[in-house]
C-alpha cells in the first residue's frame, strides 16, 4: 500500500486545492421579459425559451 513518505505542506495542499472554489452561477437577461435567469434553461419569471412560451407562469 503506498504511504506517503513526507508530509504535504500547505503550499502544495493549496496549489492542489486552487481549483475547487465555487464559482458563481452566470446568468444572461431574458430576451422577452428582461429578468435575469441561468443560460440555456427556461425563464422561471415567464417562461420562454428561445422566444417560445414553453410552461405557463403563475404570477403572484
Amino acid at each position: 500500500m503506498a504511504v506517503p513518505k513526507r508530509r504535504t505542506s500547505k503550499s502544495r495542499k493549496g496549489m492542489r486545492r486552487a481549483h475547487d472554489a465555487v464559482k458563481s452561477v452566470q446568468t444572461v437577461e431574458c430576451p422577452v421579459c428582461k429578468a435575469p435567469k441561468i443560460p440555456h434553461r427556461v425563464c422561471p419569471s415567464c417562461g420562454h425559451y428561445k422566444d417560445r412560451k414553453i410552461m405557463d407562469v403563475e404570477e403572484a
